[in-house]
């Protein structure tokens, strides 16, 4: 593993621990209980991804990563409406996602390219 593979898992790792607390964070109103929840499942699923990928499965570490881009963009809607979401949640979600995009680039930054055997001079 790359030593740019661990910082980015541990970091979309927190990320993910934060969307399992979101129910808990919640107001019911920022963000919704409904999407809390949903939220929550996310961020479960990610930390089993977490782990998978940290033992060294490409399916795993693939679907993290875009998961973890789907849960960041769909903080995106409390930047777009700011006048009913309140400041310190937005700097949050900003936050979130420069966090989000830092874990990838470090995670993709440690993916090896796949080498193929050599055909040259095989015939």
């Amino acid at each position: 593993m790359s030593p740019f593979t661990r910082p980015g898992l541990v970091v979309l790792g927190v990320l993910s621990l934060g969307d399992l607390l979101a129910p808990l964070l919640s107001d019911g109103r920022t963000p919704p209980m409904a999407v809390a929840l949903v939220l929550s499942a996310v961020g479960a699923l990610s930390l089993l991804l977490v782990v998978l990928a940290w033992r060294g499965s490409g399916p795993a570490t693939v679907t993290l990563l875009v998961l973890r881009l789907l849960s960041a963009l769909s903080a995106v809607p409390a930047l777009v409406v700011p006048d009913q979401v309140p400041p310190l949640v937005q700097v949050l979600v900003v936050l979130t996602l420069a966090l989000t995009v830092t874990g990838v680039v470090l995670v993709v930054a440690g993916v090896r390219p796949v080498r193929r055997p050599s055909t040259a001079g095989a015939r």
